[in-house]
């Protein structure tokens, strides 16, 4: 018992060294699908300054038309799912080019059982660039474009997943 205990001594200080490491921005995303919805959500970011001297940024995201068209109107609800890596570029500027690859999930809730035929999830596979704004107060702000790899046929890819969307970010930074 002795022994766990300085086990779990020494792994919530280590993980309390590593969290102080870690810069962590998280905030609301707005993104456009070109010639569809509106899908908002929340979104991290993380970033260590000993990896890459804070260049490459882990991405967690989720964003829903839920949060975007289908709350207001007649809409299919959509969910993805994406964690992505993005690589910053002039890291040490105020405005930042970032590009970088996403991954995730594509879920759809057509609501109804007729389109129970209908493809309801899909991969993700995307590429996304675009610029990075660091204020001077604790607030990011990106605007990006992307694209994704997998696109909706309707057979085999739901038919809402299209290829083009453009994204506006607001994070707070955490110190």
């Amino acid at each position: 018992m002795k022994k766990f205990n300085i086990l779990l001594f020494l792994l919530f200080f280590v993980g309390a060294g590593f969290a102080q490491k870690v810069n962590v921005n998280a905030g609301m995303i707005f993104q456009k699908t070109e010639a569809l919805y509106w899908e908002n959500g929340v979104g991290a970011d993380f970033s260590m300054p000993g990896v890459f001297d804070n260049q490459l940024h882990l991405n967690l995201n989720y964003v829903s038309s839920r949060l975007g068209t289908a709350l207001m109107y007649n809409a299919i609800k959509q969910d993805n799912l994406i964690i992505g890596l993005n690589w910053h570029f002039l890291h040490k500027k105020d405005l930042q080019i970032k590009a970088g690859v996403n991954t995730g999930l594509f879920l759809v809730d057509y609501e109804s059982a007729i389109f129970d035929d209908l493809p309801s999830s899909s991969a993700l596979f995307q590429i996304e660039t675009g610029l990075s704004y660091q204020f001077k107060f604790p607030v990011i702000a990106s605007l990006t474009a992307g694209y994704n790899l997998i696109s909706g046929d309707g057979v085999s890819v739901p038919g809402t997943l299209f290829p083009v969307f453009y994204k506006l970010s607001v994070f707070y930074r955490f110190k």
